[in-house]
């Protein structure tokens, strides 16, 4: 069983807006280092530190091809989880915007009466 721990530190690796680019551009293909690079127009040697990461976090691997390094998702659970991440995104609504104690009680996806027959 996973712990909370090792769930905390994928999460953490996760948590960088650069590394979710760049999982997002590797969605469904291979690309180097230097591909990545000109799409989000960023430095080498911070790209290939972020590759790292997510490497050493299992969510990216690579092949050699030549000179190049090329980099794709290691599993394809990881575009379900971001999928699933932008779906909750997506529908967090006016709970996740107001602060604690300001939220309606009907403002919540499940309704009480939901929670009154479960």
């Amino acid at each position: 069983m996973v712990t909370s721990e090792e769930l905390a530190a994928l999460f953490k690796v996760l948590s960088h807006p650069k590394r979710l680019a760049i999982l997002h551009l590797l969605e469904g293909r291979e690309l180097c280092v230097c591909e990545i690079e000109e799409a989000l127009d960023l430095r080498q040697a911070y790209v290939s530190q972020q590759l790292t990461l997510l490497r050493e976090a299992g969510l990216v691997c690579f092949r050699k091809d030549g000179w190049n390094v090329r980099y794709r998702i290691a599993r394809p659970e990881v575009h379900t989880l971001l999928e699933m991440a932008e779906a909750i995104h997506d529908t967090l609504g006016e709970c996740a915007l107001t602060s604690p104690g300001k939220a309606s009680a009907t403002c919540c996806a499940t309704s009480e009466s939901e929670l009154s027959t479960s």
